[in-house]
Protein backbone atom coordinates (compact mmCIF):
# COMPACT_ATOMS: atom_id res chain seq x y z
CA UNK A 1 0.00 0.00 0.00
CA UNK A 2 2.92 2.47 1.37
CA UNK A 3 4.58 1.44 -2.35
CA UNK A 4 1.81 1.96 -4.14
CA UNK A 5 0.88 5.43 -2.62
CA UNK A 6 4.85 6.57 -3.18
CA UNK A 7 4.75 5.62 -7.07
CA UNK A 8 1.05 7.69 -6.97
CA UNK A 9 2.66 10.71 -5.35
CA UNK A 10 5.05 11.29 -8.42
CA UNK A 11 8.18 10.55 -6.92
CA UNK A 12 10.86 10.53 -9.12
CA UNK A 13 12.33 7.25 -10.15
CA UNK A 14 15.68 6.10 -9.52
CA UNK A 15 16.88 6.24 -13.52
CA UNK A 16 16.99 9.87 -13.59
CA UNK A 17 19.72 9.97 -10.69
CA UNK A 18 22.07 8.55 -12.92
CA UNK A 19 22.93 10.97 -15.69
CA UNK A 20 22.60 13.46 -12.72
CA UNK A 21 25.93 11.63 -10.59
CA UNK A 22 27.48 10.87 -14.11
CA UNK A 23 28.03 14.77 -15.18
CA UNK A 24 30.17 14.94 -11.72
CA UNK A 25 32.60 12.34 -12.88
CA UNK A 26 32.22 13.03 -16.38
CA UNK A 27 33.40 16.97 -15.40
CA UNK A 28 35.98 15.96 -13.73
CA UNK A 29 37.07 13.83 -16.47
CA UNK A 30 36.29 16.80 -18.83
CA UNK A 31 38.51 18.99 -17.21
CA UNK A 32 41.47 16.38 -16.89
CA UNK A 33 41.22 15.44 -20.57
CA UNK A 34 41.00 19.98 -21.77
CA UNK A 35 43.93 20.06 -19.21
CA UNK A 36 45.56 17.43 -21.61
CA UNK A 37 45.05 18.38 -24.58
CA UNK A 38 45.93 22.09 -23.76
CA UNK A 39 49.57 21.01 -22.60
CA UNK A 40 49.87 18.57 -25.19
CA UNK A 41 49.48 21.52 -27.80
CA UNK A 42 51.44 23.70 -25.93
CA UNK A 43 54.18 20.88 -26.37
CA UNK A 44 53.54 20.37 -30.11
CA UNK A 45 53.84 24.24 -30.11
CA UNK A 46 56.75 24.63 -28.34
CA UNK A 47 58.83 21.48 -30.17
CA UNK A 48 57.34 23.07 -33.43
CA UNK A 49 59.01 26.41 -32.62
CA UNK A 50 62.09 25.19 -32.23
CA UNK A 51 62.52 22.74 -34.76
CA UNK A 52 60.99 24.90 -37.85
CA UNK A 53 64.55 27.52 -37.46
CA UNK A 54 66.95 24.78 -37.63
CA UNK A 55 64.90 23.14 -40.59
CA UNK A 56 65.20 26.48 -42.27
CA UNK A 57 68.58 26.66 -41.50
CA UNK A 58 69.62 23.16 -42.88
CA UNK A 59 67.57 23.55 -45.99
CA UNK A 60 69.09 27.05 -46.83
CA UNK A 61 69.66 25.96 -50.05
CA UNK A 62 65.85 25.67 -50.90
CA UNK A 63 64.13 27.57 -48.42
CA UNK A 64 66.28 30.63 -49.20
CA UNK A 65 66.13 31.22 -52.88
CA UNK A 66 62.82 29.97 -52.48
CA UNK A 67 61.98 32.66 -49.80
CA UNK A 68 63.55 35.39 -51.75
CA UNK A 69 62.08 34.29 -55.08
CA UNK A 70 58.77 34.74 -53.63
CA UNK A 71 59.06 38.22 -51.76
CA UNK A 72 60.52 39.64 -54.56
CA UNK A 73 57.40 38.36 -56.49
CA UNK A 74 55.16 40.06 -54.32
CA UNK A 75 56.57 43.11 -54.68
CA UNK A 76 56.62 43.13 -58.43
CA UNK A 77 53.07 41.73 -58.79
CA UNK A 78 51.91 45.59 -58.68
CA UNK A 79 53.73 46.14 -61.91
CA UNK A 80 52.31 42.87 -63.30
CA UNK A 81 48.46 43.65 -62.99
CA UNK A 82 49.71 47.40 -64.33
CA UNK A 83 51.21 45.42 -67.69
CA UNK A 84 47.88 43.16 -67.62
CA UNK A 85 45.63 46.27 -67.45
CA UNK A 86 47.50 47.48 -70.38
CA UNK A 87 46.15 44.28 -72.61
CA UNK A 88 49.81 42.27 -71.85
CA UNK A 89 49.36 38.63 -71.81
CA UNK A 90 50.28 36.89 -68.38
CA UNK A 91 52.97 34.95 -69.32
CA UNK A 92 54.54 38.05 -71.32
CA UNK A 93 54.22 40.48 -68.28
CA UNK A 94 56.09 38.14 -65.88
CA UNK A 95 58.96 38.26 -68.88
CA UNK A 96 58.83 42.06 -68.43
CA UNK A 97 59.05 42.28 -64.93
CA UNK A 98 62.03 39.44 -64.22
CA UNK A 99 63.81 40.79 -67.20
CA UNK A 100 63.31 44.54 -65.57
CA UNK A 101 64.51 42.62 -62.24
CA UNK A 102 67.61 41.03 -63.67
CA UNK A 103 68.53 43.98 -65.21
CA UNK A 104 68.76 46.81 -61.93
CA UNK A 105 70.68 43.33 -60.29
CA UNK A 106 72.94 43.24 -63.19
CA UNK A 107 73.96 47.18 -62.69
CA UNK A 108 74.09 47.04 -58.66
CA UNK A 109 76.39 43.97 -59.42
CA UNK A 110 78.50 45.97 -62.17
CA UNK A 111 78.90 48.91 -59.40
CA UNK A 112 79.26 47.10 -56.51
CA UNK A 113 81.30 44.05 -56.79
CA UNK A 114 84.06 45.09 -59.13
CA UNK A 115 84.72 48.14 -57.51
CA UNK A 116 84.71 46.55 -53.97
CA UNK A 117 86.86 43.55 -55.42
CA UNK A 118 89.53 46.26 -56.17
CA UNK A 119 89.32 47.47 -52.80
CA UNK A 120 89.98 44.07 -51.47
CA UNK A 121 92.90 43.87 -53.64
CA UNK A 122 94.07 46.91 -52.63
CA UNK A 123 93.91 46.48 -48.84
CA UNK A 124 96.97 44.70 -48.23
CA UNK A 125 99.32 47.11 -49.08
CA UNK A 126 96.93 49.82 -47.46
CA UNK A 127 97.74 48.84 -44.16
CA UNK A 128 100.71 51.15 -43.91
CA UNK A 129 98.67 54.00 -44.35
CA UNK A 130 95.87 53.12 -42.41
CA UNK A 131 98.39 52.98 -39.70
CA UNK A 132 99.53 55.65 -40.08
CA UNK A 133 96.44 57.26 -39.99
CA UNK A 134 94.97 55.53 -37.02
CA UNK A 135 98.53 56.75 -35.43
CA UNK A 136 97.37 59.84 -33.24
CA UNK A 137 94.17 57.82 -31.92
CA UNK A 138 96.81 55.16 -30.92
CA UNK A 139 98.37 57.87 -29.25
CA UNK A 140 95.28 59.22 -27.60
CA UNK A 141 94.06 56.20 -26.44
CA UNK A 142 97.00 54.18 -24.73
CA UNK A 143 94.85 51.09 -23.73
CA UNK A 144 94.26 50.14 -27.60
CA UNK A 145 97.00 51.19 -28.78
CA UNK A 146 98.55 47.62 -27.90
CA UNK A 147 95.58 45.61 -29.48
CA UNK A 148 95.39 47.41 -32.44
CA UNK A 149 99.32 47.71 -33.17
CA UNK A 150 98.84 43.43 -32.57
CA UNK A 151 95.50 43.33 -34.64
CA UNK A 152 97.86 45.50 -37.37
CA UNK A 153 101.01 43.97 -37.30
CA UNK A 154 99.53 40.33 -37.65
CA UNK A 155 97.53 41.16 -40.68
CA UNK A 156 100.69 43.10 -42.20
CA UNK A 157 103.05 40.35 -41.47
CA UNK A 158 100.47 37.41 -43.01
CA UNK A 159 102.13 37.67 -47.06
CA UNK A 160 101.53 33.61 -46.95
CA UNK A 161 97.59 35.16 -47.45
CA UNK A 162 98.72 37.00 -50.64
CA UNK A 163 98.78 34.26 -52.81
CA UNK A 164 99.01 34.69 -56.82
CA UNK A 165 95.57 33.33 -57.56
CA UNK A 166 94.10 36.84 -56.09
CA UNK A 167 94.71 38.24 -59.88
CA UNK A 168 91.28 36.53 -60.88
CA UNK A 169 89.27 38.67 -62.30
CA UNK A 170 85.79 39.94 -60.79
CA UNK A 171 82.53 39.04 -62.03
CA UNK A 172 81.24 41.95 -64.03
CA UNK A 173 77.75 40.82 -64.85
CA UNK A 174 75.11 38.15 -63.43
CA UNK A 175 76.01 36.23 -66.22
CA UNK A 176 79.69 35.92 -64.99
CA UNK A 177 78.42 35.30 -61.68
CA UNK A 178 76.64 32.04 -63.08
CA UNK A 179 79.72 31.04 -64.67
CA UNK A 180 81.95 31.41 -61.63
CA UNK A 181 79.78 30.49 -58.96
CA UNK A 182 79.64 26.88 -57.22
CA UNK A 183 77.09 24.24 -59.45
CA UNK A 184 74.69 24.65 -56.25
CA UNK A 185 74.77 28.47 -56.22
CA UNK A 186 74.06 28.40 -60.15
CA UNK A 187 71.19 25.90 -59.38
CA UNK A 188 69.55 27.84 -56.58
CA UNK A 189 69.81 31.22 -58.68
CA UNK A 190 68.19 29.57 -61.37
CA UNK A 191 65.38 28.09 -59.20
CA UNK A 192 64.65 31.42 -57.49
CA UNK A 193 64.53 33.13 -61.38
CA UNK A 194 61.97 30.13 -62.33
CA UNK A 195 59.91 30.94 -59.11
CA UNK A 196 59.44 34.30 -59.66
CA UNK A 197 58.90 33.63 -63.23
CA UNK A 198 55.91 31.05 -62.88
CA UNK A 199 54.34 33.00 -59.52
CA UNK A 200 54.05 36.25 -61.35
CA UNK A 201 52.62 34.00 -65.13
CA UNK A 202 50.34 32.02 -62.62
CA UNK A 203 49.16 34.91 -60.11
CA UNK A 204 45.96 35.72 -61.41
CA UNK A 205 44.59 32.26 -61.69
CA UNK A 206 46.12 31.75 -58.72
CA UNK A 207 44.31 34.35 -56.73
CA UNK A 208 41.18 33.95 -58.28
CA UNK A 209 40.87 30.11 -57.34
CA UNK A 210 41.97 31.19 -53.37
CA UNK A 211 38.97 33.73 -53.84
CA UNK A 212 36.73 31.30 -55.47
CA UNK A 213 37.41 27.85 -53.60
CA UNK A 214 36.00 29.77 -50.55
CA UNK A 215 32.90 27.48 -48.97
CA UNK A 216 31.54 31.47 -48.18
CA UNK A 217 30.74 34.63 -49.61
CA UNK A 218 32.14 36.18 -46.03
CA UNK A 219 35.43 34.03 -46.08
CA UNK A 220 36.00 34.55 -49.85
CA UNK A 221 35.74 38.22 -48.86
CA UNK A 222 38.26 37.38 -46.08
CA UNK A 223 40.78 36.06 -48.55
CA UNK A 224 40.65 38.85 -51.22
CA UNK A 225 41.26 41.37 -48.96
CA UNK A 226 44.19 39.36 -47.00
CA UNK A 227 45.73 38.68 -50.26
CA UNK A 228 45.71 42.22 -51.45
CA UNK A 229 46.95 43.47 -48.28
CA UNK A 230 49.95 41.41 -47.94
CA UNK A 231 50.27 42.83 -51.95
CA UNK A 232 49.98 46.07 -50.57
CA UNK A 233 51.90 46.40 -47.91
CA UNK A 234 54.92 44.42 -48.78
CA UNK A 235 55.14 46.03 -52.50
CA UNK A 236 54.57 49.73 -50.45
CA UNK A 237 57.51 49.44 -48.18
CA UNK A 238 59.65 47.65 -50.71
CA UNK A 239 58.73 50.22 -53.22
CA UNK A 240 58.99 53.50 -50.91
CA UNK A 241 62.32 51.89 -49.10
CA UNK A 242 64.08 51.45 -52.23
CA UNK A 243 63.15 55.44 -53.00
CA UNK A 244 65.03 56.17 -49.82
CA UNK A 245 67.68 53.86 -50.29
CA UNK A 246 68.23 54.58 -53.77
CA UNK A 247 68.03 58.60 -52.62
CA UNK A 248 70.35 57.95 -49.78
CA UNK A 249 73.20 56.42 -51.72
CA UNK A 250 73.29 59.08 -54.38
CA UNK A 251 73.32 62.04 -52.13
CA UNK A 252 75.93 59.88 -50.09
CA UNK A 253 77.51 59.26 -53.46
CA UNK A 254 77.80 63.18 -54.68
CA UNK A 255 78.67 63.99 -51.16
CA UNK A 256 82.02 61.86 -51.65
CA UNK A 257 82.75 62.70 -54.97
CA UNK A 258 82.94 65.78 -53.46
CA UNK A 259 85.69 65.34 -51.22
CA UNK A 260 87.82 63.88 -53.98
CA UNK A 261 86.52 59.42 -52.23
CA UNK A 262 87.48 56.80 -55.11
CA UNK A 263 84.82 55.00 -56.40
CA UNK A 264 81.68 57.32 -55.06
CA UNK A 265 78.75 54.92 -57.04
CA UNK A 266 80.40 51.59 -55.05
CA UNK A 267 80.07 52.94 -51.73
CA UNK A 268 76.86 54.58 -52.38
CA UNK A 269 75.73 51.23 -53.77
CA UNK A 270 76.81 49.72 -50.67
CA UNK A 271 74.70 52.30 -48.55
CA UNK A 272 71.85 51.60 -50.36
CA UNK A 273 72.13 47.78 -49.90
CA UNK A 274 73.22 47.42 -46.26
CA UNK A 275 70.44 50.55 -45.70
CA UNK A 276 67.41 47.69 -46.25
CA UNK A 277 68.36 46.42 -42.57
CA UNK A 278 67.20 48.22 -40.19
CA UNK A 279 69.78 49.77 -37.62
CA UNK A 280 72.42 46.87 -38.22
CA UNK A 281 72.84 48.21 -42.25
CA UNK A 282 73.99 51.94 -41.32
CA UNK A 283 76.40 51.25 -38.82
CA UNK A 284 78.12 48.98 -40.93
CA UNK A 285 78.39 51.42 -43.70
CA UNK A 286 80.03 53.71 -41.78
CA UNK A 287 82.19 51.32 -40.57
CA UNK A 288 83.37 49.98 -44.43
CA UNK A 289 83.45 54.06 -45.00
CA UNK A 290 85.69 54.71 -42.17
CA UNK A 291 88.04 51.86 -43.33
CA UNK A 292 88.00 53.47 -46.98
CA UNK A 293 88.35 56.57 -46.07
CA UNK A 294 91.91 55.24 -44.02
CA UNK A 295 92.72 54.08 -47.23
CA UNK A 296 92.16 56.81 -49.33
CA UNK A 297 93.24 59.90 -47.33
CA UNK A 298 96.41 60.92 -45.30
CA UNK A 299 95.12 63.32 -42.55
CA UNK A 300 93.12 61.18 -39.79
CA UNK A 301 90.31 63.14 -39.57
CA UNK A 302 89.71 64.04 -43.90
CA UNK A 303 89.56 60.14 -43.32
CA UNK A 304 86.56 59.59 -41.10
CA UNK A 305 84.82 62.36 -43.13
CA UNK A 306 83.15 59.81 -45.45
CA UNK A 307 81.49 58.16 -42.40
CA UNK A 308 80.79 61.38 -40.80
CA UNK A 309 78.87 62.17 -43.79
CA UNK A 310 77.20 59.05 -44.15
CA UNK A 311 76.20 59.06 -40.22
CA UNK A 312 74.45 63.05 -40.94
CA UNK A 313 72.98 61.70 -43.81
CA UNK A 314 71.24 58.64 -42.43
CA UNK A 315 69.90 60.64 -39.30
CA UNK A 316 68.22 62.82 -41.28
CA UNK A 317 66.70 60.12 -43.55
CA UNK A 318 65.49 57.88 -40.18
CA UNK A 319 64.14 60.72 -38.47
CA UNK A 320 62.63 63.09 -40.82
CA UNK A 321 62.48 61.10 -44.86
CA UNK A 322 61.28 57.80 -43.33
CA UNK A 323 58.83 58.77 -40.72
CA UNK A 324 57.35 61.25 -43.47
CA UNK A 325 56.97 58.91 -46.57
CA UNK A 326 55.81 55.53 -45.14
CA UNK A 327 53.46 57.32 -42.51
CA UNK A 328 52.00 55.05 -39.89
CA UNK A 329 50.46 52.78 -42.34
CA UNK A 330 53.79 50.16 -42.39
CA UNK A 331 55.45 51.52 -38.41
CA UNK A 332 56.46 48.29 -36.95
CA UNK A 333 57.85 47.29 -33.64
CA UNK A 334 61.11 48.40 -33.11
CA UNK A 335 60.87 45.15 -30.98
CA UNK A 336 59.84 43.13 -33.56
CA UNK A 337 62.49 44.53 -36.06
CA UNK A 338 64.82 43.08 -33.39
CA UNK A 339 63.66 40.07 -32.71
CA UNK A 340 63.29 39.12 -36.95
CA UNK A 341 66.50 40.48 -37.70
CA UNK A 342 68.23 38.41 -35.18
CA UNK A 343 66.34 35.44 -36.03
CA UNK A 344 66.29 35.15 -39.90
CA UNK A 345 69.71 36.67 -39.57
CA UNK A 346 70.70 33.66 -37.90
CA UNK A 347 69.05 31.46 -39.83
CA UNK A 348 70.15 32.51 -43.52
CA UNK A 349 73.22 35.10 -42.70
CA UNK A 350 72.93 38.56 -44.63
CA UNK A 351 70.17 37.69 -46.82
CA UNK A 352 68.02 36.58 -44.08
CA UNK A 353 68.74 40.12 -42.60
CA UNK A 354 67.74 41.50 -46.23
CA UNK A 355 64.37 39.58 -46.38
CA UNK A 356 63.40 40.26 -41.88
CA UNK A 357 61.55 43.33 -42.34
CA UNK A 358 59.72 42.01 -45.60
CA UNK A 359 58.74 38.55 -43.69
CA UNK A 360 58.09 40.38 -40.90
CA UNK A 361 55.27 42.65 -43.00
CA UNK A 362 53.75 39.74 -44.53
CA UNK A 363 53.53 37.80 -41.43
CA UNK A 364 52.03 40.08 -39.76
CA UNK A 365 49.28 41.15 -42.21
CA UNK A 366 48.11 37.52 -42.21
CA UNK A 367 48.10 37.11 -38.20
CA UNK A 368 46.25 40.70 -38.32
CA UNK A 369 43.14 39.05 -40.44
CA UNK A 370 43.57 35.59 -39.28
CA UNK A 371 43.66 36.69 -35.82
CA UNK A 372 46.52 36.43 -33.45
CA UNK A 373 46.54 33.44 -31.10
CA UNK A 374 45.53 34.01 -27.22
CA UNK A 375 47.93 31.34 -25.64
CA UNK A 376 47.22 32.41 -21.99
CA UNK A 377 43.61 32.47 -22.78
CA UNK A 378 44.11 28.95 -24.64
CA UNK A 379 45.94 27.99 -20.88
CA UNK A 380 44.16 29.09 -18.54
CA UNK A 381 40.76 30.21 -19.93
CA UNK A 382 38.17 28.26 -22.66
CA UNK A 383 41.48 26.07 -23.52
CA UNK A 384 41.70 24.80 -20.21
CA UNK A 385 38.21 24.85 -18.24
CA UNK A 386 35.03 23.36 -20.09
CA UNK A 387 33.05 25.56 -17.44
CA UNK A 388 33.89 27.94 -14.52
CA UNK A 389 34.54 26.72 -11.02
CA UNK A 390 31.46 27.84 -9.32
CA UNK A 391 29.26 26.30 -11.93
CA UNK A 392 31.01 22.93 -11.26
CA UNK A 393 31.45 23.57 -7.54
CA UNK A 394 27.01 24.45 -8.25
CA UNK A 395 27.29 21.04 -10.29
CA UNK A 396 28.42 19.00 -7.19
CA UNK A 397 25.77 20.28 -4.57
CA UNK A 398 23.41 19.36 -6.65
CA UNK A 399 24.23 16.26 -7.30
CA UNK A 400 24.88 15.62 -3.48
CA UNK A 401 21.07 17.38 -2.94
CA UNK A 402 19.35 14.92 -4.88
CA UNK A 403 21.31 12.17 -3.86
CA UNK A 404 20.67 12.29 -0.33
Amino acid sequence: MGGGSDEDGGIPPAAPREPILAPDSLQDGGLRRDRLMAALALMIGVGLLFAIPFALREGSPFFLPLTAALVIAIALVPMLEWLERHRMPAPLAAFVCVLLFLSIANIALASIVVPAWQWMQRLPESIPKIQHNLEPLIRFYSRLERFVDKTLNNFASAPVRQPETIAVSPPRSLLDLFSTSAPSALLEMFFAILVIYFFLSGWTRLRRNAITRRASFGGAMATARVIQDVVDDTSAYLGTITLINVTLGAIVAGALWAIGMPTPLMWGGIVTLLNYIPYIGPVLSALLLAVGGLMSFADIWWALLPAALMIGAHLIEANVVTPLVVGHRLTISPILILVSLSFWGWVWGTPGALLAVPLLIIIQTVLNAAGKPDIAGFLFEHGTLVSHPGETHTHRRQSRDQSG
